[in-house]
């Protein structure tokens, strides 16, 4: 009547939350206050975790304080001298996937307006991408979106993603982009005149980008500001200087991170 005896068995044993080494960008989650991020370092006895966005936040070494892979652990400070194999993380900042083969193209898409968009999105996103079997197609400009966008011809399974320079309000882009309204389609954009100028300015050497007077081509203006002769120099310079999302604005980040998750979720 009193049912199973409480002493019986093992009670001595009791549920430990396993430990976990907090090596340099393992990827946690803190379960209190849901921030995500990889591990840059430790501060007066806190452990600093720094989000896709770079932001930094210190959080102390307790108990069970976070999740990872979604389940409670106890982050502890590296064994000095061990060697461990780390988490390797992809230039887009997700834990990388090893021995996957890149996936088969799907139909979906995504459209970047050139093609110096689409070699940066591949400097950053290209491993995330394969894995999930989307193309980046550059186009030669949008000021033919609609009639595009109408010969691929999206549907429920062959979405498409678009991302646009300099869609601000007002902007010959946000009246083109105004005009397509297939809910199959997402197009999304970045305020900045050019692909370059989402890199950060540092990353490039410089203080901030030139501002290039209306009515001049903006990759020429730059190109003189800064003393370089052709666009095509001053490109490979700017492209070199990206590695990781860290190196873009945050505009260009969100951007593409709502178009990859557009084109990979499917309805039934």
């Amino acid at each position: 009547m009193y049912g199973e005896d409480v002493l019986a068995g093992d009670w001595r044993r009791r549920k430990v939350t396993p430990e976990v080494e907090a090596e340099p960008d393992l990827v946690v989650e803190d379960a209190d206050s849901g921030f995500c991020g990889a591990v840059v370092g430790f501060e007066l006895g806190a452990v600093v975790l720094e989000d896709r966005n770079g932001r930094r936040r210190n959080f102390p070494l307790a108990p069970a304080a976070f999740l990872l892979d979604g389940r409670p652990v106890t982050l502890v400070r590296p064994v000095a001298g061990r060697i461990k194999k780390q988490r390797r993380v992809t230039a887009s900042g997700s834990i990388a996937v090893d021995d996957v083969r890149a996936q088969v193209a799907k139909a979906s898409r995504i459209w970047v307006e050139g093609i110096h968009d689409a070699a940066l999105v591949e400097r950053i996103w290209g491993d995330d991408l394969r894995i999930e079997g989307i193309v980046v197609e550059p186009l030669d400009g949008i000021d033919d979106l609609t009639g595009a966008v109408a010969a691929f011809r999206p549907g429920p399974a062959r979405r498409l993603g678009v991302l646009v320079d300099h869609l601000v309000p007002g902007s010959k882009e946000s009246r083109i982009v105004a005009r397509v309204t297939d809910p199959n389609v997402l197009v999304t954009g970045h305020p900045y005149v050019d692909i370059w100028q989402a890199v950060r300015p540092e990353r490039v050497g410089l203080r901030a980008w030139p501002v290039i007077p209306p009515g001049r081509p903006w990759k020429e203006g730059v190109c003189a500001a800064v003393g370089v002769r052709e666009p095509a120099d001053m490109w490979r310079r700017v492209l070199a200087s990206v590695s990781s999302y860290r190196d873009v604005e945050t505009p260009l980040i969100n951007s593409m991170e709502r178009l990859i998750d557009f084109v990979t979720v499917f309805e039934d």
